[in-house]
C-alpha cells in the first residue's frame, strides 16, 4: 500500500510550478490563475533552482535538488515545497526519519497539504506512531474535501485520485486506531476505539475496494469485535483472489472456523463459500445504502423588510453595521470622501504599505489623472482618458462605509463600474487601492485602464458576490458584466439566515415548527462552530472558488443548504503576497483560512460570533463589532476559565494583569494581518510567539508579538524569554 502511495503523491504536488493566483479577487471556476509562483521569484539563481526542484529523477537526485535550494536559500518564500520535495524523496529512499522530519518542515510553513498529510499519516502509522497517524490523516481526509483539485492535476483525474487519497488516509487511520485498540483491555474504551477504527476501514474499502490490503486490515479490526462471520468474509475475499495476503486469510479463516460452535460446523470450504456470499451481500447492502443524497427545495425569499415587524430592534441595529451598508445607492450623506479639498489625483500619486506603515509619494508634477468634486450638490469623478480631456462620471453608489469607501458609476447599458480610486478614512487621502493589494501588473490597479470599462473594474463580476445580496445571473451561467442582478443591495438579514418566506408565512398565522438550528432562518446560538464560520466564510474567505448554480445563483442556493459549501483553492497557489514566509497569514481576506488553522475552531467550539456580534447596538462606534470591548480578555477566558484569576493570568503571561502583555489577544491575536491600510489581529488564534522563525526570516517575513512591544529587542531575545519562561524540570 505504502509504494503504491507514493506513487499516487509523485503525480502531483509539488512535482510542477504551481499557479500564482491574485489575491482579493473573485475567484471563479473560469477565472483562475493561468500564472506560475515562478514568476513571482525576481532573483534568477533562486528561480533556476525552484525549478529544478520540479525536474524528473531519481529520489536520491531529487532530494540533493531540494537540499541544494534549502542550503543556497534559506529565507525564501517557497522553503515548504523544496522541504515537501525532500520529503517524498527521502521516503522513497526508505529512510522514513528524514522523511517525516522534512515533511514536518514542509506541514509547519502549509499545514494544508492533503496529499503530503496522507504520505505522512502512512508513514507514521507504519512506525506505529500512532497518535500522529490518526490526527494527520483526520486532517488530510478534512482537506481533501475542502479544497479543490490542485492545478498541476487535470481535473477529469481528480475524482479517482481524491478517492485513492481518502482511502488511504483512512485505511492509515484505520490501522493505527487497531492498534491502539488491541492495547487497551476489554471493555467500552476498547469497543469506541474499535467502532472508529471499522468506520474508517468501511470508508476505506468503499473508496478502494480493490485495494486487499484494506480488507484484511478491516478483516482483523472485525475479528477483533468478536464479529466473526463478518470477519470470514473479508478473509474469504481475500484467500480466493490468491494475491500475497492469501496465506494469512487462510490461517484467520482457519482460526475463525475453530470458533465456530462444533454442531453449527460444515465442511472448512462450505464455511468459506457461505463466509464468501455474506461478504458480497454486505458489499451490495453498503453501496446501496450510500445512495444519492435527497435535494431538498428551499422556501422563498421575503427580503429584508419582511423581518422588520418581528425583530424590530435587531433590524434598527442591523442597518447601522457595516454589511447592511456594503453596497448603497447614492446619497450625499453616504459619502465620506473628500469631495471639495484634497480632491486631486495625479499619475504619481502612489501608496506604499508595507509593515503595517503607509508611505506616500507625491506625483502632483505629473498628470493629473481625476479630480473628484461636486456639482449642485452631488458628487462626481472628472477622469482624464486617453484623448486628453476630462471624461465625467457621476457617483450611482457607495461601497463600504468604515474604514475605507469606494465609488461606483452605472453605465447607460446597466453596468456598474468601481472607479479604481477609493477614499481611505483613517489616511484621509484618496489611494489608488488596487496597485497596493495587487501590485502593479494587475490591469485594476494601471488607472490608465478605467476608460476600458472592463471586467477588472465591474462591480458585477469581480465585487458584487460579497456586496450584494441573493446575485444571479438573470439568463444562467457565471459572473459576467451583464444580466448579473441583485435582490438587495449590502449585506440583507437572508443572506446569513437564508431564505425565510415559509418562515414569515408560518408565524404570521402562529403555526411555529420544528426545525434544525442550521435550518431558515438559522439560530445562530444554537448552530455549530463549524456551521456558523461556513455561514460567515460566504464573503470572508477568499479562497473559495465559485461556481453558478443551475439557475444563474452566484451566492446563493436554492436547494439543501442555502449558503455555499465553495471548495478553496491549495492555498500554496496563490501569490506569496498574502502569506509570510513562516506560512501565516499576511492579508485579511483570508481572515475565515487562519480561523480554521486554530484549535480553537478544530478541537473547540470558536466561531465568528464567539467574539463579534454582527448586528449589535454600538455599530456607529464599534467598527470590528467586539462583543467584549472594554474586557478583551472574556474572548478567551470565557472557554479558559482558569485565567479568569488574576494571579494565575499574570503568571502564565509574565506581565502586569493590567499591562498590554497581559492581554490575551497580545500574544496569541498579535496585530499582524493587513487589512485596508491598518493592521488587524491574525485569527490564527493559537498563534505563540516563535523566537526561531523570527530569527530566520526576520520581524518583517515572520513578525514577532513580543517585538511589536518589544521594538528596541531581537528574536535572540525572544528565545532566551521563553525559554526560561518555561517550567524547570523537577530534579
Amino acid at each position: 500500500m505504502f509504494r503504491r502511495l507514493l506513487v499516487i503523491a509523485a503525480l502531483f504536488s509539488p512535482l510542477a510550478p504551481l499557479a500564482g493566483q491574485v489575491i482579493d479577487a473573485n475567484i471563479t471556476t473560469q477565472n483562475r490563475s493561468s500564472s506560475t509562483v515562478a514568476d513571482q521569484i525576481s532573483d534568477a539563481d533562486e528561480r533556476a533552482a525552484f525549478l529544478a526542484l520540479f525536474k524528473q529523477g531519481s529520489p536520491a537526485q531529487m532530494l540533493q535538488q531540494a537540499k541544494s535550494f534549502l542550503a543556497q536559500f534559506p529565507q525564501s518564500a517557497f522553503l515548504f515545497q523544496a522541504y515537501e520535495v525532500a520529503a517524498r524523496a527521502s521516503f522513497g529512499l526508505e529512510d522514513y526519519g528524514a522523511g517525516l522530519n522534512n515533511a514536518r518542515e514542509s506541514l509547519t510553513l502549509l499545514p494544508e497539504n492533503p496529499s503530503l498529510l496522507v504520505s505522512v499519516a502512512d508513514v507514521e502509522a507504519q512506525r506505529h506512531l500512532n497518535d500522529a497517524a490518526i490526527s494527520d490523516a483526520r486532517d488530510a481526509i478534512e482537506y481533501l474535501d475542502r479544497f479543490s483539485a490542485p492545478a498541476t492535476v487535470a481535473p477529469e483525474g481528480w475524482p479517482e485520485l481524491k478517492s485513492k487519497l481518502k482511502a488511504t488516509a483512512n485505511f492509515a487511520q484505520g490501522r493505527a486506531l487497531l492498534e491502539k485498540a488491541l492495547a487497551l483491555s476489554k471493555g467500552e474504551k476498547r469497543d469506541a476505539v474499535l467502532k472508529d477504527c471499522m468506520a474508517s476501514l468501511a470508508e476505506a474499502q468503499m473508496l478502494n475496494p480493490s485495494d486487499l490490503e484494506i480488507t484484511y486490515l478491516f478483516g482483523l479490526a472485525q475479528l477483533a469485535s468478536g464479529e466473526l462471520q463478518p470477519a470470514a468474509g473479508s478473509f474469504a475475499k481475500i484467500y480466493r483472489a490468491n494475491g500475497s495476503l492469501a496465506s494469512k486469510a487462510l490461517e484467520n479463516l482457519h482460526s475463525i472456523y475453530k470458533m465456530l460452535p462444533l454442531d453449527s460446523r460444515d465442511t472448512f470450504e462450505s464455511f468459506v463459500q457461505q463466509a464468501e456470499r455474506q461478504d458480497s451481500a454486505s458489499s451490495n447492502n453498503r453501496v446501496a445504502a450510500v445512495g444519492s443524497p435527497s435535494v431538498q427545495t428551499l422556501s422563498d425569499y421575503a427580503g429584508s423588510d419582511s423581518c422588520r415587524g418581528c425583530h424590530s430592534s435587531v433590524y434598527r441595529q442591523w442597518s447601522q453595521t457595516g454589511m447592511s451598508k456594503m453596497l448603497r445607492s447614492y446619497a450625499p450623506q453616504n459619502v465620506i470622501g473628500d469631495f471639495q479639498n484634497k480632491n486631486e489625483f495625479y499619475l504619481g500619486d502612489e501608496a506604499a504599505y508595507r509593515e503595517g506603515k503607509v508611505e506616500f509619494a507625491n506625483g502632483r508634477k505629473g498628470t493629473l489623472f481625476a479630480r473628484m468634486v461636486m456639482r449642485d450638490g452631488r458628487h462626481y469623478f472628472d477622469i482624464q482618458q486617453s484623448d486628453g480631456k476630462l471624461h465625467t462620471y457621476p457617483v450611482d453608489y457607495t461601497i463600504g462605509s468604515k474604514f475605507q469607501q469606494a465609488y461606483a458609476t452605472k453605465l447607460p447599458n446597466g453596468e456598474i463600474h468601481v472607479f479604481p480610486i477609493q477614499y481611505n478614512a483613517l489616511q484621509k487621502r484618496w489611494i489608488n487601492y488596487w496597485r497596493i493589494i495587487d501590485g502593479a501588473a494587475s490591469e485594476r490597479a494601471d488607472l490608465r485602464s478605467w476608460e476600458k470599462l472592463s471586467a477588472a473594474t465591474s462591480y458585477q463580476a469581480i465585487c458584487a458576490v460579497c456586496h450584494t445580496s441573493q446575485l444571479r445571473n438573470v439568463k444562467g451561467g457565471g459572473f459576467d458584466v451583464n444580466n448579473v442582478e441583485y435582490r438587495e443591495p449590502g449585506i440583507d438579514c437572508e443572506m446569513c439566515h437564508g431564505p425565510s418566506a415559509q418562515h414569515v408565512a408560518d408565524m404570521t398565522a402562529n403555526e411555529p415548527y420544528p426545525k434544525r438550528a442550521i435550518d431558515p432562518p438559522v439560530n445562530f446560538h444554537d448552530a455549530g462552530n463549524r456551521d456558523f464560520v461556513r455561514v460567515c466564510s460566504q464573503c470572508h474567505m477568499q479562497s473559495a472558488i465559485r461556481a453558478s448554480g443551475p439557475h444563474g445563483e452566484l451566492n446563493y442556493s436554492r436547494s439543501s443548504e442555502f449558503f455555499l459549501n465553495n471548495p478553496s483553492i491549495p492555498f500554496g497557489e496563490f501569490s506569496r503576497i498574502g502569506f509570510y514566509k513562516d506560512g501565516r497569514f499576511r492579508q485579511t481576506t483570508f481572515i475565515v483560512e487562519a480561523l480554521q488553522r486554530s484549535q480553537c475552531f478544530k478541537k473547540g467550539q470558536v466561531s465568528c460570533g464567539s467574539c463579534h456580534e454582527p448586528h449589535g447596538h454600538d455599530a456607529a462606534s464599534n467598527l470590528t463589532s467586539l462583543k467584549f470591548r472594554g474586557q478583551p480578555d472574556l474572548m478567551c477566558t470565557t472557554c479558559h476559565s482558569q485565567f479568569q484569576n488574576s494571579a494565575s493570568l499574570a503568571a502564565h503571561t509574565h506581565h502586569r494583569v493590567d499591562s498590554e502583555g497581559g492581554r490575551c489577544v497580545s500574544c496569541h491575536m498579535p496585530r499582524i494581518m493587513d487589512a485596508v491600510l491598518f493592521r488587524a489581529r491574525t485569527h490564527q488564534i493559537d498563534d505563540i510567539p516563535n523566537g526561531d522563525m523570527t530569527q530566520r526570516f526576520g520581524q518583517e517575513e515572520s513578525p514577532n508579538a513580543c517585538l511589536l512591544c518589544h521594538s528596541e529587542k531581537n528574536a535572540g531575545w525572544v528565545k532566551q524569554e521563553l525559554q526560561a519562561w518555561k517550567p524547570r524540570p523537577r530534579g
